[in-house]
């Protein structure tokens, strides 16, 4: 088999210079980002992203400022709690704690948190309250100090057949 030639290729293209104008334009662009860089990393929050820096990954936080932990539980008659997080009612906590305004408003929706669980878990004990709990855990220099406390923000008692 014959080897085939290599087709003509064509010349290479001049390269095209920007003129004055197309310069001072590029140059006008790259000031008005840089500006808006630094003042968004000096005065900028969240809110300003991508001018500004996200403020969980800029700063840190006071090591003596406790941490808080918002969880929900239920309660049975026998006053024992069941966790209703994560993989019991199907329900993330970064969702949950978004949701948590308008559970505020209407306590009631705790109930359907109730009801996904009893789908999720037939053979549970039948809860009959459903509570938001925010716990405090106090710190020292940045490590525990073993004390902690619960606050209930939300309580929502559940009817027979909720």
């Amino acid at each position: 088999m014959p080897l085939q030639s290599a087709p003509d290729l064509p010349a290479e293209a001049e390269v095209e210079r920007l003129t004055p104008g197309g310069r001072r334009i590029r140059l006008a662009a790259a000031a008005i980002v840089l500006a808006l860089l630094l003042a968004g990393t000096v005065w900028g929050d969240d809110d300003s992203f991508p001018f500004g820096p996200f403020r969980m990954y800029s700063t840190r936080a006071n090591p003596d400022t406790p941490v808080v932990s918002t969880r929900v539980v239920g309660l049975t008659a026998a006053g024992e709690e069941v966790r209703l997080s994560g993989g019991e009612v199907g329900l993330r906590r970064a969702e949950f704690e978004g949701q948590l305004p308008r559970i505020f408003r209407d306590p009631s929706l705790l109930g359907l948190l109730a009801d996904s669980y009893v789908q999720r878990n037939p053979d549970a004990e039948e809860l009959v309250e459903v509570q938001v709990v925010q716990r405090r855990i106090e710190l020292e220099d940045g490590q525990r100090t073993g004390a902690s406390s619960d606050r209930v923000l939300i309580e929502h008692e559940l009817e027979d057949g909720e």
